[in-house]
Formats: C-alpha cells, sequence, structure tokens
C-alpha cells in the first residue's frame, strides 16, 4: 500500500498524501476530533456517505477536460476501489461511491500517477474550476478559454489563502455571451470578451442557487486577462477574512455582497489588490487550432435513410468553429454509466475524435474534432455501448443530483424521479426531444446540486404528511434559465405535489405548451405570457394529499415505503480536546509558513503564519462565548477577552494590521513568521496554565 511513497513524481502530492493517511490514522486512534478530520478529508475528496462505514469520493476534473488514458485509470481505480459506476456532477467531476476511508490515500496514488487528483473536490475551499465544454470550438467565443480555467485552477489549488474558508467557492469560465458555464450563480464567473483588441472577461460576482438565490453583480465589463488570478485571491482574502464561519447557512460569498453591497466590497478589494505584491499575471492563451493527427474534411452531410442516425444527427451533433469538424454529444442517463463502458468509449475517442473529452455540467460528455466523413462510423460505434441515443442536452437529457441514493443531505429519490421522466420522455414526448428547447433539473433536496432552480422546469425533492405518514413529494418551479451575457432568472416555487404524481404534472405542463404554441415558442416566454397563476391552477389538483394511495408513500426507484431520514452518521471517532486540535493545526500551518519562507514565498508564508495566528487565537476564544463568525471577528474578540496578553506589537488586531500595510517582501515575512511563532508560543503556555488552575 505505501509505494506511492517511492513512485510519485512530485513531492508535494506525496506529502498531501502521506498526510491524509496520517490523519485517518490520528482519527481512528482518537488523537483527532470529528469536525477537524473531516474538514481536512472534504479538502481531500473525500466525503461521508448516506451509507455507513463508506465514502463517496470526488475525482477533479478541472474544466471537465479529460484524455482517455485519464478515463481509462479512474475507471481502473474505480473497479479496485468502488463499485464499477462513475458518476459524472454538475461541476464536472467524477464520483465513485462506497469507498473505505482507509484506502482512500492509495486510491488518490493511483490518481496521481495519471495527474488526477482529489485534492479541494471537497470542502471549504476553490471547488473545482467549470467551463463550457465548447471552450475552444465554439463558433461564437471570441477566444478559448481553456487555458484561463487551466491557469486558475492551478494557481488556486494548495493556495495557503484558501484552505479552511467559511464556506466552498465556485468559479466558473463561459465560452462566449450564450454563457452556457452558468456565471451569474458563481462566486466568481468570466465571460470572455475582446476590446481594443485585447483579450478580458467581463467579471460576475457573488451569484448562487440553493435555498436563497441570488444573482451575481457585474463585478467589471473587462478585466484584462493578466489580472483575473491577483483580482481571484484578493477576493479570496477577502472572503477568508470577513465570511461567516459560524452560520452555514450564511457563510457563502453572496451573503458577503449582500451585508456590504458591491460598492464597499470594491473599496476593500482595491485595499487588498495593493498590498499582494503583484498586479498581473500573464496566462500564455495560446492553444492548437486542431488536435495532431487529425485533418478535417469539409464534407456536406447528406441526409440518409436511417431514421435513428439522422434523429442522432439533428439533436446531438454541431458543427464547430474549425472547418469540416463536429462536436458530438453524448447523454449519459443521469451522468451514470459503468468502467466497462469507459474503456470500450475510450477506444472510440482514440479513432473517431481528439484526445480531449469534456464532461458537461448537464452530466454528458462532448466529443470534439469529429471529421464530417466519420460521423456515421462513430454513431454505429457509440450505438454499440448505448451511447447514441438523440437528445444531448435537450429535454430529455434530464440533469439530477444523487439525491437519496448516496447523498447525506437527500430528501427524496432524485434519480429514481429522473429516470421515470426520461422514460416517459422518450416515449410520449419524441417531437420534444427533435424540436424543443426545454431544460429539466431534479434536486433531491434544497441545496440544488441539481441546479433545480435555473430550470425552465425544476423538481426539488420534499416530504409531506398525510394521515399520519410521510410522503415523498416534489415542489415543482417553473420559469428559470440562462438569458446570456451574465443574465438570468430564477424559477419561480409554484406548488408542492405527492412525488409519484409528478409525471402528470409533467405531461399537464407539456401538453398547455405543445397545444398552444409553435416549435418555434420559446418556454420562458410562454410561462410569463401565462402567469404564475396560471400554472399554479393547473397544478392544484395534483397536490390534494387527502386520498394518498399505498403507492404514493414509496418513492421512486425503491420498494420499501418512504422514510425521511438524513443520512446515517460518519464514522466516529473518541472525542478529544478541540482547543488542543485547533493547537496542532496552528503548529501544522507554521511549518508550512517556515517551508514557503525556504522556497522565498513571502506572500505564501506571510498567510500561512496569519492562519497559524487565527487558529491559536481561535483555541483560546473556543472556552469564551464569544461569537466567531468570521477571522475579522476572532480577532477582535481575541483583544476583547485576552487583551493583557502580550501579544507582538501591542494587540492582535494590530499584529494583523500590518499585512494590510506592509509589502509582502522578505523582511516583513521573516518579521511577521516571528511574530507569529511568538504568539503560537504565549497561547501554548497560556493554555497550560488553564489547565494548571
Amino acid at each position: 500500500m505505501q509505494s506511492f511513497r517511492t513512485e510519485l513524481e512530485n513531492p508535494t502530492v506525496e506529502k498531501d498524501i502521506i498526510e491524509l493517511e496520517r490523519k485517518i490514522h490520528l482519527f481512528r486512534t482518537g488523537q483527532m476530533d470529528e469536525d477537524r478530520f473531516r474538514s481536512l478529508r472534504l479538502a481531500r475528496g473525500v466525503y461521508g456517505q448516506r451509507q455507513p462505514g463508506v465514502q463517496m469520493v470526488r475525482i477533479k476534473i478541472p474544466y471537465g477536460k479529460l484524455s482517455s488514458q485519464q478515463l481509462e485509470s479512474i475507471a481502473d481505480v474505480c473497479d479496485e476501489y468502488s463499485t464499477g459506476n462513475l458518476h459524472i456532477t454538475t461541476r464536472q467531476d467524477i464520483q465513485i461511491h462506497y469507498v473505505s476511508l482507509d484506502r482512500t490515500p492509495e486510491l488518490w496514488a493511483e490518481l496521481e500517477r495519471s495527474k488526477v487528483t482529489l485534492r479541494e473536490a471537497c470542502g471549504n475551499t476553490v471547488r473545482n474550476v467549470t467551463a463550457s465544454p465548447w471552450a475552444g470550438i465554439d463558433p461564437a467565443e471570441p477566444f478559448d478559454v481553456s487555458p484561463y480555467a487551466q491557469a486558475y485552477f492551478e494557481y488556486f489549488l494548495r493556495n495557503p489563502i484558501c484552505q479552511e474558508m467559511g464556506r466552498k467557492f465556485k468559479v466558473s469560465f463561459s465560452s462566449s455571451e450564450r454563457d452556457d458555464a452558468f456565471s451569474f450563480v458563481h462566486d466568481l464567473g468570466f465571460i470572455p470578451k475582446i476590446k481594443d483588441g485585447k483579450r478580458g472577461f467581463k467579471v460576475m460576482l457573488g451569484g448562487g442557487i440553493g435555498s436563497q438565490p441570488r444573482h451575481a453583480d457585474v463585478m467589471y465589463e473587462f478585466l484584462p486577462t493578466d489580472q483575473i488570478i491577483p483580482m481571484g485571491e484578493a477576493v479570496l482574502r477577502l472572503f477568508d477574512h470577513y465570511g461567516e464561519r459560524l452560520r452555514r447557512n450564511k457563510a457563502r460569498m453572496k451573503f458577503l455582497i449582500k451585508d456590504w453591497g458591491l460598492e464597499t466590497f470594491m473599496e476593500k478589494l482595491n485595499q487588498e489588490l495593493q498590498v499582494l505584491g503583484h498586479d498581473s499575471i500573464p496566462i500564455d492563451g495560446q492553444v492548437t487550432s486542431a488536435p495532431n493527427g487529425l485533418n478535417g474534411q469539409s464534407v456536406e452531410l447528406q441526409k440518409t435513410s436511417d431514421e435513428a442516425f439522422e434523429a442522432w444527427k439533428k439533436v446531438n451533433v454541431k458543427s464547430q468553429k474549425q472547418s469540416g469538424y463536429y462536436a458530438v454529444g453524448i447523454k449519459v442517463n443521469t451522468g451514470d454509466f459503468s468502467t466497462e463502458t469507459a474503456r470500450k468509449f475510450t477506444k472510440i475517442v482514440r479513432q473517431y475524435a481528439a484526445d480531449d473529452i469534456r464532461l458537461t455540467a448537464t452530466q454528458g460528455i462532448l466529443l470534439r474534432y469529429v471529421a464530417g466523413k466519420d460521423l456515421p462510423a462513430l454513431y454505429r460505434a457509440l450505438k454499440t455501448i448505448d451511447f447514441a441515443k438523440p437528445g444531448f442536452e435537450s429535454i430529455a437529457d434530464i440533469v439530477a443530483c444523487p439525491g437519496t441514493d448516496t447523498c447525506n443531505l437527500g430528501i427524496a429519490s432524485s434519480m429514481g424521479l429522473a429516470k421515470e421522466l426520461g422514460r416517459m420522455l422518450e416515449e410520449e414526448y419524441t417531437h420534444f426531444i427533435m424540436d424543443r428547447a426545454l431544460s429539466i433539473k431534479i434536486s433531491g433536496c434544497m441545496n440544488a446540486c441539481g441546479q433545480h432552480t435555473i430550470a425552465n422546469i425544476g423538481f426539488q425533492g420534499m416530504t409531506l404528511k398525510s394521515n399520519g405518514l410521510v410522503a415523498p413529494a416534489t415542489q415543482i418551479l417553473l420559469g428559470g434559465g440562462v438569458l446570456g451575457d451574465g443574465q438570468g432568472r430564477f424559477a419561480d416555487k409554484l406548488i408542492k405535489i405527492p412525488s409519484r404524481r409528478t409525471p402528470e404534472a409533467l405531461r399537464l405542463i407539456l401538453n398547455d405548451f405543445d397545444q398552444n404554441t409553435d416549435t418555434e415558442a420559446n418556454f420562458l416566454d410562454y410561462y410569463d405570457e401565462q402567469g404564475k397563476d396560471y400554472f399554479y391552477q393547473m397544478l392544484k389538483p395534483l397536490s390534494d394529499s387527502d386520498d394518498l394511495k399505498a403507492a404514493d408513500f414509496i418513492d421512486w426507484g425503491n420498494e420499501a415505503q418512504y422514510e425521511k431520514a438524513i443520512g446515517i452518521g460518519e464514522c466516529a471517532g473518541v472525542t478529544v480536546d478541540l482547543v488542543a486540535t485547533l493547537i496542532m493545526e496552528a503548529e501544522e500551518k507554521m511549518v508550512q509558513a517556515k517551508a514557503f519562507l525556504d522556497q522565498k514565498q513571502w506572500a505564501d508564508a506571510i498567510y500561512a503564519s496569519y492562519t497559524g495566528i487565527i487558529n491559536a487565537a481561535k483555541a483560546l476564544l473556543t472556552g469564551t462565548d464569544a461569537k466567531l463568525r468570521s477571522q475579522a471577528a476572532i480577532v477582535r474578540n481575541f483583544d476583547q477577552y485576552f487583551g493583557e496578553l502580550s501579544v507582538p506589537e501591542g494587540d492582535l488586531s494590530t499584529l494583523i494590521q500590518q499585512m494590510k500595510t506592509c509589502e509582502p517582501e522578505a523582511a516583513f515575512a521573516q518579521t511577521f513568521f516571528q511574530h507569529a511563532q511568538s504568539f503560537l508560543t504565549l497561547i501554548i503556555q497560556t493554555r497550560h496554565e488553564q489547565l494548571q488552575k
């Protein structure tokens, strides 16, 4: 199992994996409390599953880009450590399930040999940087955003400023004004622009979905490409320092923007930018126009007598901006496919397309650079693995989170419902798949991992009570969607109905739309024209829960009667002193700071020292009634509760303020590190005295 110690090329990665293994041991033996261990393993892509004793492992795929070899490596790992099923997420990751916690270091090492990581796929970190799967081939794009998404991913991976934030942070890059990476619901969203012959981005700030969706603000109409990383770093520093840390449901960037207002945030951002030590980080945006070895041929795609092929071609095949090449979309039902299918698929990719697989935010796959002459053969090959169904990103391409299948927070079976609705659409609404542009998205709870709040037609898992029993229910939402260039709209909540009646509700909505419009009609326009109450009255008869039958108490995809339950808790360890754990974390941050100093990474050394100070201060404050809602609050409360202590520079506020006024250069980095060490020593001594009383 320990072979990764000598086989991994990257010593930083090797150290990371060994550290995970060490922390698992500390947790198993009761030397690390559950909360601190949870934070660490989540940042390593290891997430507690609904089922006891096993983990979901999220594999981070920056902007959804995979080579065929990487996909094969993931399939191998899945067979060895999981169940043989791969799940594509709405953030272009791959998840595998039922993994033993003790085997996760070994699993991680296997993936890293193929340049695939778990690091920061979960947890209070910068999550996977997503991007349009059409980047580089979109006829409407100003330029390919792929290298910018890659640079963003690389810069913030393991970056000390975003390892222990109050909550997660999400970033997206759209390929054009079509905005198919949904910039308006991201903490930072980028839309490419050209101004005066220079590349840059329109930047959206503070968006989000979930139970309290918020439309992002326009932060910059145009920001040059060399400034997007310094700006992002300054934003993360503000979020880390001022973001909520006590109330989890208020700990996202959108709430900080809502509290401050955009103008105040920008003032603080400009102050932060002045002390970064760099205001420009150029990104090499050059990419090859076509992969080596592929020669497109401009072939007119003649219509054939094969109706199934023609249907697939109409819906799943789109012209690239590169003449003679086509992109081919693959509808992957609920994002799930087997490792056996994955291996057969990689052989098809190597034969007919660029070795540049892109996973999509709609849980599908996009092939690129398919020559026109190869489309019939590609179709036949995909058909052998059931990857040739028409409907990519159509109404039948339903997005769904895992729901109660595996997620701890799931309330209802979003996957089971998606499969039932998909079957119904393929059997009864073929003309919608071919001719109507509509989106359906399903989430198993209010957290909106299935993106239901931005769907034309959204479904959210809920419950209802009837005659003393609890039944699975669906809240129906209508009218959400992407408008383009950073603009979007959130769906209206209409009504809650028993989950078993959801197919009938969808029939009512689709039949009404079909009967009263032509095929060119836009669903959002029709929804606005009819009004929310029109659809409420249409669906109201389905909401009556007085006459539920036995089947209504069984959720989709299940056989047993429904029972509302948040998933069984994760593996528990013996509870230990939280103060001691925080002090240990502070000590580890100081070790990191020293390593950064040795590498002459001054800004990183300063921030690691700062984080050590914060952990140490929080350790003492844990024994008080102070409200530790942000790092800024920790600093204020420390001076209030422990003002008598001889803190370097007089008080903690003054010590921390130096980060705002001093340039991140060698002299200050060394001095700040020494002050941080002195502060940590003070905290350890004070804690020892407390325990002696």
